[in-house]
């Protein structure tokens, strides 16, 4: 069974809030016959519009595939959170690769988020952008951490991050879980399908060409490459592979660092005046939990809540009772409130919980793993293949030299082996150790 297919209607977005509130943006049609392109995009979520969108904009000939939809796939179900940085904090990343490179990474996030900020300004993208997000701790040890943290990005990179004790998070968010936290303005949240939309309707207007409903079924890699669809193929000069969690079956090089895994969202009821139960501000939230929980307040006064992973090909039957028990565990004022849709969602993550970024042939280029951080990281990404496909590669270089492990047990054990250990830090979580 493949992975694209495994929980969805063919070509049809899933019955998430997102879908429900989705710009009218009409169907690209399928390939058909034999294309030539200077370079043909796997995979139409954020990496590969993006690359699209720069490409063509750069005067190449662009074709760009999707088995399904534009923004389909994670791009179009995530939180909707623009974070600062990269996944890893800047502590985690000076332990890593030193403080230098650090320093390198923490810049090309900023530079990720302007990217997006710029895109939405440029291209008139109705995303509700908005900024702030929280980011909060249930244990003593965990609000010191994350203040620790505030503390280091300003004194080391004049970055601001505001520091909430237990009273001035609980009325920013009124949880009783929550014992303090940081809220850093320089994020931000928005609409991640209409985003990922417009992204198409601005890749499209410069020129590259969009198939959807279009399944790679194989690519020959060569000096000339052929990718070939059901009903069609296009050769073309280079390959980007952007299909991030679901390339196992046609990149076994990028399935080896990047592995899928499932998350859910769903969206109650309007709350209406009940919202300031929630958030008296309208910014997004993520907290310090190994299988994080984040939220934010739709435009429509929903609350978004996205808790619990699975590892497999399905989704769980009931996404609904999957979400409601974290979702009342943070806010149990809504046990009384319906849940009006609900959705998973596959992303591709990695070991170190960085991007991989790879040239897997001299006209061959992949990028994937955001490890849920890539509204950001995958659209700047996106940017750097095509840089990097025009012969401007130091972005792409600084990020494909992070260190990218493969996972242990290859693709026969490591989900057994991923589950044993989430379900080992999600016991943590619960006992408070």
């Amino acid at each position: 069974m493949d992975l694209l297919f495994s929980n969805d209607t063919r070509g049809a977005y899933p019955q998430s809030w997102y879908a429900a509130t989705a710009m009218e943006l009409p169907a690209f049609p399928a390939l058909e016959g034999a294309q030539r392109a200077d370079v043909c995009i796997v995979g139409a979520g954020y990496t590969g519009l993006s690359a699209a969108l720069h490409m063509a904009e750069a005067g190449l000939d662009v074709v760009l595939l999707d088995a399904h939809r534009v923004g389909f796939g994670a791009s179009g179900r995530n939180g909707g959170q623009l974070g600062s940085g990269q996944r890893q904090d800047q502590l985690t990343l000076e332990a890593m690769v030193g403080r230098d490179d650090a320093r390198k990474l923490w810049e090309l996030g900023e530079e990720a988020k302007d990217l997006v900020r710029g895109l939405i300004a440029r291209h008139g993208i109705d995303c509700h952008l908005r900024d702030g997000v929280a980011w909060c701790g249930s244990r003593p040890a965990e609000v010191a951490h994350l203040h620790e943290y505030a503390a280091h990005m300003r004194d080391a990179y004049g970055y601001d991050i505001e520091t909430l004790d237990a009273e001035a998070f609980r009325t920013l968010c009124p949880s009783p879980d929550y014992r303090g936290g940081v809220l850093d303005m320089g994020a931000a949240h928005l609409h991640p399908l209409r985003f990922a939309q417009g992204l198409a309707k601005a890749a499209a207007g410069a020129g590259a060409r969009i198939f959807e409903k279009s399944f790679v079924t194989a690519v020959e890699e060569g000096e000339s490459c052929v990718v070939t669809c059901e009903r069609g193929s296009v050769r073309a000069d280079h390959v980007v592979y952007a299909g991030n969690g679901y390339l196992g079956r046609l990149q076994p090089k990028v399935a080896r660092r990047v592995m899928p895994i499932n998350n859910f969202i769903a969206a109650t009821e309007p709350l209406g005046a009940r919202t300031r139960e929630v958030l008296t501000r309208d910014v997004a939230v993520a907290d310090s939990r190994h299988v994080v929980n984040y939220f934010r307040l739709s435009h429509d006064g929903r609350l978004l809540f996205g808790g619990g992973e699975s590892y497999g090909y399905r989704f769980p039957s009931d996404i609904p009772a999957k979400v409601r028990k974290p979702m009342l565990e943070i806010f149990p004022q809504l046990a009384d409130v319906r849940i009006d849709y609900a959705w998973g969602g596959t992303l591709g993550i990695t070991m170190k919980r960085l991007p991989f970024l790879a040239r897997l042939a001299p006209n061959v280029l992949s990028a994937s793993g955001y490890s849920g951080h890539g509204v950001g990281t995958a659209v700047h990404a996106g940017r750097l293949l095509a840089e990097a496909v025009r012969g401007q590669s130091e972005g792409f270089d600084a990020m494909a030299a992070l260190p990218t492990p493969t996972f242990p047990g290859g693709p026969a054990f490591r989900t057994p082996l991923l589950t044993l250990a989430m379900t080992w830090y999600a016991l943590r979580d619960r006992i408070g150790v």
